[in-house]
């Protein structure tokens, strides 16, 4: 069958979404056509933000129309994941009173806190919650508020009030992007609300992310780079960009 670019690319995004990442080799299998037809359009797609490409292939962007659910979240990139978060929990300090973001990576850096000394927890993720709620020195503080069915965290005016009635010491961020540019972006502009208080109540701002985060670029912005007292990312990301994250104010920290 004979597909017109459109067509094409059309179908590239969307097995990039369903599987996560595509493969150029693959790609050109199973569209019938070349490898470097695959290429043109996965340059194509990402020059129009749809997909960030990587060495053979490209995974999706993630954007107002589309974010992967937080079960997708736990199967990829895991060990990196677990990296960072370990790395994370380790800035700590003397931390009394911590807000933990929504998502896979936060949820690694609340387990990964130390259980050993008395912490306030603020969050508003069920699944974070729900992984401190039993530890015997933790107290726990859920945002109330309406859950998001993809994320299962909370969201809208209520969770933003209650959080803006609060000061913390430290505030662990997720985003879906994070760029020099646009700074720190999420998809949805209620999940935005929400980190945007988050950083408001707190006296510092960790941002833990994954390699794939950086230079990309969502919907809503919520935060600037210079906002971040530190970001903990992996080796995956180079030196050299590593580098011109840290001119922007923060420490940049590889694991």
């Amino acid at each position: 069958m004979n597909r017109t670019a459109e067509e094409r690319q059309r179908e590239i995004v969307r097995a990039a979404r369903r599987d996560g990442s595509v493969d150029v080799t693959a790609l050109a299998a199973e569209l019938d056509v070349a490898k470097e037809t695959v290429r043109r359009d996965l340059r194509v797609l990402e020059e129009h933000g749809l997909l960030r490409r990587t060495h053979g292939g490209a995974y999706p962007v993630e954007s107002a129309g589309f974010e992967t659910t937080l079960a997708f979240r736990a199967t990829s990139h895991v060990p990196e994941k677990r990296r960072v978060a370990a790395a994370a929990a380790e800035l700590l300090g003397d931390a009394e009173t911590v807000f933990v973001d929504e998502g896979y990576t936060p949820q690694l850096i609340a387990e990964a806190l130390p259980r050993d000394r008395p912490l306030t927890v603020v969050t508003a993720s069920l699944p974070v919650a729900g992984a401190l709620a039993e530890a015997e020195h933790m107290s726990v503080l859920l945002l109330g508020g309406r859950v998001r069915r993809g994320t299962l965290a909370t969201v809208d005016h209520w969770t933003t009030k209650m959080l803006s009635g609060f000061v913390v010491d430290l505030a662990f961020i997720g985003a879906n992007g994070i760029s020099r540019e646009h700074g720190l972006t999420t998809p949805d502009p209620a999940v935005s609300e929400v980190k945007t208080q988050a950083i408001r109540a707190a006296r510092r701002v960790v941002f833990a992310g994954v390699h794939t985060k950086f230079g990309a670029v969502s919907f809503c912005r919520f935060a600037e780079v210079a906002a971040l007292e530190a970001i903990v990312t992996s080796t995956l990301l180079p030196t050299a960009e590593a580098h011109r994250y840290s001119l922007l104010g923060p420490q940049v920290i590889r694991v």
